[in-house]
């Protein structure tokens, strides 16, 4: 049985070592994808910020958007409810029963606007302006008491929010990799 499953994974391994253009034209499968479609999903940021777009949004302006577009989920003030909280948590991370939120887990203010931007809203991915995605970045934030009522965010402020669980995650060894 052990050799059964070692050739499987073997032949498995073989199959996916194949390059490309040989696995489609000798297997008739596949198909090529042309740089303009990978373009408008290689919209990854990392946690310097290098990759963030232009544009901006600020706490008010993110409370209308999320009153529109995520309380139905999230609840009325990010308490959760379909969705996950969003807010409090704080202090929770070494109890039994962690409330890991963006305000007690999140280790980068630019992981919360990447998220917000591929996966928000969940009937909706990526249809969120830039400014929208600031905005929202910005009320939760606001939420979570990370930043002031007055915070007005942009690709060159959000790298600089100093999220409460920084120091809580190991940085990658390896400077300019995600």
């Amino acid at each position: 049985m052990l050799k059964a499953h070692a050739a499987g994974l073997g032949a498995l391994l073989g199959v996916v070592s194949l390059p490309s253009h040989a696995a489609g034209s000798a297997y008739d499968i596949g198909t090529p994808v042309d740089p303009k479609t990978i373009s408008a999903w290689n919209i990854d940021i990392d946690s310097n910020g290098r990759g963030l777009p232009a544009g901006f949004g600020d706490v008010a302006h993110g409370k209308q958007i999320f009153n529109a577009k995520c309380a139905s989920c999230h609840g009325a003030n990010g308490e959760g409810g379909i969705g996950d909280a969003l807010v409090g948590g704080a202090g929770t991370l070494a109890g039994a029963k962690p409330k890991k939120t963006i305000g007690s887990y999140w280790p980068y203010p630019t992981t919360l606007f990447d998220y917000i931007r591929r996966a928000m809203p969940y009937n909706a991915p990526q249809s969120l302006s830039s400014d929208e995605v600031y905005a929202l970045s910005a009320y939760l934030l606001y939420l979570n008491h990370i930043v002031p009522e007055d915070t007005r965010l942009d690709a060159q402020s959000l790298p600089k929010v100093k999220m409460p669980n920084r120091e809580g995650f190991v940085s990658d060894p390896r400077p300019g990799k995600l």
